[in-house]
């Protein structure tokens, strides 16, 4: 058991104090009635003012390098967006298909599976629903199914790759796992989940899309080009853009780590973006983008991490390692596809960040049983196809999701809860039953 604080509160147990702050912030994110970096951080100031954690404690406990990538990339998109090229390539993918309704389904799928490889799947989300709902408003059909199977391939694409989703950013720099192992073991799988979903979606909802001529020559009417904003910053979006996701394929050799990337370019965008205009213009466009960057994540990330230092501090992670080694006997084929279930379940039920930042130190307790760090990666692979794909299972499963119901409820289409789930939940464990089949041919025969 780690060592604790001996200065817990009235003399209290440290196990349960630090688990105590756990389960009623988690309870509490759950609800959805709060703001969740509000929570977090009180909860994080809990554990230090109760006495389970120190203060330098704590901060040793931030991963700077997760706050590093997400920052960088959320200030790289934000410059990005306002050339209108996200919008660009939505409304040009619509009239290729013709204004098809099942067409432009599919086609917005992929966009979102993509950028969410490649970006990150909140804000890939945050750029498409919006345009979607244009789309579907000019189509006068509902927009659900379309949301639906964005949200989907938000957390399929996401899983694919070390920046598209949270949690995998969590496990990559938690277990020292770069942009290519990402590639190389997580995303070969995600293409078939994706297109097997995609053929399930055209069962629930396929063959009731339809539009009139009428309704389709209204999608081919809008303008692709009156979209692009600004020419001279989309080449430099593009340029920075190209750099970084080039310099992730490289990072692992050169020893950067991907925090390091992602604020080099963001920073250089910055300075492309305001060359050559005055020091007011300056200061005005970096105030307006660090007002874009989702603080509320970054800080929720900030308390979450304490939170789950103090409860790993307690030692009470070790002990839930142990006993989930002895639930699986030692076996480790066993245990890696025990996590897999358990982290996508999980991950329907409660979002998948805090349930991720609770498991990390789970899997890091259990290497001296398996043989040390190398041995356990396909737990790793385990936990993040779990946990991303886990996400699909409800609305409160990522932040993707709650973000794409918020687009939808302020647009008078709300998606509800159980609704949502009836259709998901089924296609989620289905994705897990193929990544099963893929971890245990891929690792464990």
């Amino acid at each position: 058991m780690h060592e604790t604080s001996s200065h817990v509160i009235f003399g209290m147990s440290p196990l349960w104090v630090a688990v105590s702050i756990l389960l009623v912030v988690y309870g509490i994110i759950m609800t959805e009635k709060f703001n969740r970096a509000v929570l977090s951080l009180l909860g994080a100031a809990l554990m230090i003012l109760c006495g389970v954690l120190s203060q330098q404690q704590a901060v040793v406990g931030i991963d700077f390098n997760t706050l590093g990538l997400l920052t960088g990339m959320m200030v790289i998109v934000a410059i990005s967006q306002k050339t209108g090229m996200f919008q660009y390539v939505a409304i040009k993918s619509a009239k290729a298909v013709k204004g098809s309704p099942w067409g432009i389904l599919v086609m917005l799928s992929v966009i979102t599976a993509i950028f969410s490889a490649f970006l990150d799947n909140v804000t890939t989300v945050l750029l498409i629903a919006p345009i979607t709902l244009l789309i579907t408003d000019a189509l006068n059909v509902k927009p659900y199914p379309y949301l639906f199977a964005e949200i989907l391939a938000s957390n399929i694409g996401g899983a694919a790759t070390l920046i598209g989703d949270p949690p995998n950013i969590m496990i990559g720099s938690q277990a020292n796992l770069s942009f290519n192992d990402f590639l190389l073991n997580v995303a070969p799988i995600m293409p078939l989940i994706f297109l097997l979903t995609l053929v399930a979606i055209w069962f629930m909802f396929g063959k009731g899309l339809k539009a009139s001529e009428e309704s389709r020559q209204m999608v081919m009417m809008f303008n692709e080009k009156e979209a692009i904003k600004d020419v001279p910053l989309l080449k430099k979006s593009l340029f920075v853009l190209g750099l970084v996701i080039a310099s992730f394929t490289v990072a692992h050799p050169l020893h950067l780590e991907p925090a390091t990337i992602a604020m080099f370019g963001a920073a250089l965008l910055l300075l492309l973006q305001t060359w050559g205009q005055s020091v007011e213009k300056k200061d005005h466009a970096y105030e307006d983008i660090m007002s874009q960057v989702e603080w509320t994540t970054i800080f929720f990330f900030v308390g979450l991490f304490v939170i789950v230092t103090g409860v790993e501090h307690t030692g009470a992670i070790a002990w839930m390692a142990e006993k989930t080694l002895e639930f699986t006997e030692g076996d480790f084929n066993l245990t890696v596809l025990a996590i897999l279930w358990i982290s996508a379940i999980a991950s329907a039920l409660i979002d998948n960040i805090p349930f991720v930042a609770t498991m990390i130190p789970m899997i890091d307790n259990m290497a001296p049983t398996f043989g040390g760090a190398d041995a356990i990666i396909p737990l790793w692979w385990a936990l993040s196809i779990g946990a991303c794909l886990g996400g699909n299972g409800s609305l409160i499963g990522a932040s993707a999701n709650l973000i794409v119901a918020g687009f939808a409820q302020r647009a008078g289409h709300p998606i509800a809860f159980l609704v949502f789930m009836k259709h998901a939940f089924v296609l989620m464990l289905g994705s897990i039953a193929i990544a099963h089949t893929y971890l245990y041919f891929r690792y464990l025969s």
